[in-house]
């Protein structure tokens, strides 16, 4: 799962849950804003009601009802009942029904509300008053109450959910929305970051540089602190390398004297196993010299496996072996690899060398592009290598014969591998086929050596 899906998802989530809480508390609010105001027209109601109020033959009557005709219609939701010591005077929409407060509001003349049970089952809003009339109506102790259903408050508050619910859905997408933009923006210098590592992967000599943002130009500068710190490891080791070269040369020199001074004393048998040894040791020092200036040495972005082919094969075909085979090369000029110039020589050296040694009458060499990697093939007609033992050829001092000192294809495994390529070992039917597959190089780039390339490396 990727960071960004996280954020996003994450965002979204906030989203949804403010615009949830946002709306409970807009109904909330909505509600309490409806209430309020029925309670206002309550007291307006009151207050006709009470004006309304004469003496007549009967006693206390309503001379002149409250306006709303939902007074008039039977259970319509909109009560009000007048209450004095000797009469009782309601509205004709509560029919026979009564209404009765828990609690009587007090002589102060201050509304109060209350919660009550009307007819048909209804949960009233009402709003109740205790006043004193005057002189002319009798001055008795009289409540006054005005109630209206809270079902039809329900229903306003569900109206304007349902009105609000569209926009609070549009604006959490254009928020969704807005949060992915942010979060696609706020994550471009990681993708910048991961174009950089791939650099450094092809050069390592690159480094990350300046001009990030704050929080991740803090990981960029150690990254280049860490690779300073590689780069003068290496610069160690590879002197370390060339001092045990050195260190070595002069003892196994002499070592090839005493097998002179063996073999003129006549322990020529002794004298050869001397010279192998020594020989042996040579080349594993060699290699690993080799090994320590291809860590060292600056990488090539870009270089023609054909040049250096045809570079090799014009070499190897002055040796015996390569004046005995036919040869024939088809390297496309127009490939090119993502490799150090002499990495891949030494590779590929390693390679045709073997193919011209093993083959019987010819090497075939070619190349195409696969994806986004350069497949090169070398193939020869010789004994082969068993499959059970094609993996193991690629490990060191592996070798199919008496001849060679078995690191020609360890070497190209290694040199190969370190590239982000592989090499892989199959049936030419007769024969040994090599493939190698590339990282393709896309630009045209010259770098300058170090200057220990391969002609100062101690001999």
């Amino acid at each position: 799962m990727s960071l960004r899906f996280r954020l996003v998802m994450a965002g979204a989530l906030a989203v949804v849950l403010a615009l949830a809480l946002a709306a409970l508390g807009l109904s909330s609010l909505f509600g309490r804003h409806v209430e309020q105001r029925s309670l206002s027209e309550l007291s307006a109601n009151l207050d006709q009601v009470l004006a309304g109020l004469d003496t007549s033959a009967q006693g206390l009557a309503i001379l002149k009802s409250p306006a709303d005709p939902r007074f008039e219609q039977p259970y319509s939701g909109l009560y009000w009942q007048i209450d004095t010591p000797t009469q009782s005077l309601r509205s004709r929409s509560l029919w026979d029904a009564t209404l009765r407060l828990p609690v009587a509001p007090g002589a102060s003349g201050t509304a109060q509300t209350y919660h009550l049970a009307g007819p048909n089952g209804q949960t009233l809003l009402a709003l109740a008053r205790e006043i004193i009339l005057p002189e002319r109506l009798g001055h008795q102790k009289t409540l006054a109450i005005a109630a209206i259903d809270e079902a039809d408050l329900i229903k306003m508050r569900h109206a304007f959910v349902s009105d609000m619910l569209p926009y609070l859905v549009l604006l959490a997408v254009v928020l969704v929305v807005a949060g992915w933009f942010q979060v696609t923006v706020g994550l471009q210098p990681l993708a910048h970051l991961g174009d950089k590592v791939g650099e450094l992967q092809s050069d390592p000599n690159q480094r990350m540089g300046s001009g990030w943002p704050k929080e991740v130009g803090v990981l960029a500068g150690k990254v280049d602190i860490l690779l300073d710190t590689r780069a003068s490891d290496l610069e160690r080791a590879r002197m370390r390398a060339a001092d045990l070269a050195h260190g070595l040369k002069t003892p196994l020199q002499a070592l090839i004297g005493e097998a002179e001074e063996l073999r003129g004393a006549g322990l020529a048998g002794i004298a050869e196993g001397i010279e192998d040894i020594v020989d042996s040791m040579r080349k594993t020092v060699d290699r690993e010299l080799a090994r320590a200036f291809r860590q060292y040495r600056k990488t090539s972005v870009r270089v023609s496996p054909s040049e250096v082919v045809a570079g090799i094969v014009a070499v190897v075909q002055k040796t015996p072996d390569g004046k005995r085979v036919a040869w024939h090369i088809d390297v496309p000029r127009s490939h090119c690899v993502t490799l150090n110039s002499g990495d891949l020589a030494d590779a590929l050296g390693a390679l045709i060398e073997n193919a011209a040694r093993h083959a019987k009458t010819k090497v075939t060499i070619g190349g195409h592009i696969a994806a986004d990697q350069v497949v090169l093939s070398i193939c020869d007609d010789g004994p082969g290598i068993p499959a059970d033992q094609r993996a193991t050829m690629l490990s060191r001092f592996a070798r199919a014969d008496e001849g060679g000192s078995g690191l020609g294809l360890a070497i190209a495994h290694e040199i190969i591998t370190s590239a982000g390529g592989e090499i892989t070992l199959e049936d030419a039917g007769p024969g040994l086929k090599i493939l190698l597959r590339l990282n393709a190089g896309k630009a045209a780039k010259t770098f300058e050596e170090y200057p220990h390339d391969r002609s100062s490396r101690p001999s």
